[in-house]
């Protein structure tokens, strides 16, 4: 009887924790945004990636998670006080990417649609080109080099270089520099764009990278680690997902001492903000177990 209470108030303590945490990370998206200040936010959206890059004036949204996690994805914009996005980045048409993308296009003001030259014959891909015909919106396809703003928020595009027969290696790629910080967002971009984007000579290095493709065995070179040469990394990737991202030896890559990188994942740590003034970078607290 005893081991039983002890179980069941060690079970109701771990509930508890898990509603102050995500009660803590609602808080901070709604908080107030400086007016030189940018907020990134890496959404758990479990075996996914959905970013929201946040000023006190402007939105953009790199990508819209699994189609598991779309009502979270429409809740965490509302929470955040999203009522309108400047772009809305679609990397590349894998489900994973875009599944909640038709229904931000729909229920939000959206401006402008950044996508690769890639298609893709399922009905998701099909959802979300219905969804953006209806609004009116233009599809811009981006060219590395290709600079886009949105208010304070800067980006250059980095990637894809070339046309790639693998879906993952045409992701876009960009990166956000503000101030004398730098961020940079790789979809599911692997080894061969990721050569791609060295060989273009276009500035990669940068203070947070998002690592490619959940954090798998393709991506992240110790190359490109190397031309990037990060202080932080983030990896969007599910609670025991059945790819076993992110792989080991990508961990032990980002993890090598020298590098001293501070890892975030959202299956451990849950959504990850970080904000940034231009001189230097707010890191939130790790680990959401």
């Amino acid at each position: 009887m005893i081991k039983s209470t002890k179980r069941i108030i060690s079970a109701a303590t771990f509930l508890l924790s898990l509603i102050i945490i995500a009660t803590a990370v609602t808080t901070l998206a709604a908080a107030p945004i400086g007016p030189n200040e940018i907020r990134v936010h890496y959404i758990d959206v479990g075996q996914g990636d959905a970013i929201l890059i946040q000023s006190a004036q402007n939105a953009v949204l790199i990508d819209g998670g699994d189609a598991k996690a779309q009502q979270t994805l429409l809740d965490y914009l509302r929470s955040a006080g999203i009522k309108d996005l400047d772009y809305v980045i679609a990397t590349h048409p894998h489900a994973d990417h875009i599944s909640g993308l038709p229904k931000v296009v729909k229920q939000f003001g959206v401006k402008g649609v950044v996508m690769p030259d890639a298609a893709h014959t399922s009905a998701t891909f099909e959802k979300l080109l219905a969804a953006i015909e209806k609004k009116g919106l233009r599809i811009t396809v981006p060219k590395v080099g290709d600079a886009f703003s949105a208010g304070i928020i800067k980006f250059t595009v980095l990637a894809p270089a070339k046309k790639f027969k693998d879906l993952n290696n045409m992701s876009v790629a960009v990166r956000m520099a503000h101030g004398e910080t730098s961020f940079l967002f790789t979809g599911d971009a692997e080894d061969k764009s990721e050569n791609q984007m060295i060989a273009s000579r276009q500035p990669l290095r940068s203070d947070v990278l998002k690592v490619g493709h959940h954090g798998s065995r393709t991506s992240t070179t110790e190359d490109f680690l190397d031309a990037v040469r990060p202080s932080v990394a983030v990896i969007s990737c599910g609670k025991d997902n059945t790819y076993n991202h992110p792989n080991k030896e990508t961990l032990m890559k980002l993890g090598r001492p020298e590098r001293k990188i501070t890892l975030f994942r959202t299956d451990k740590d849950g959504t990850v903000i970080i904000t940034t003034d231009g001189r230097k970078i707010t890191l939130p607290a790790k680990g959401k177990e």
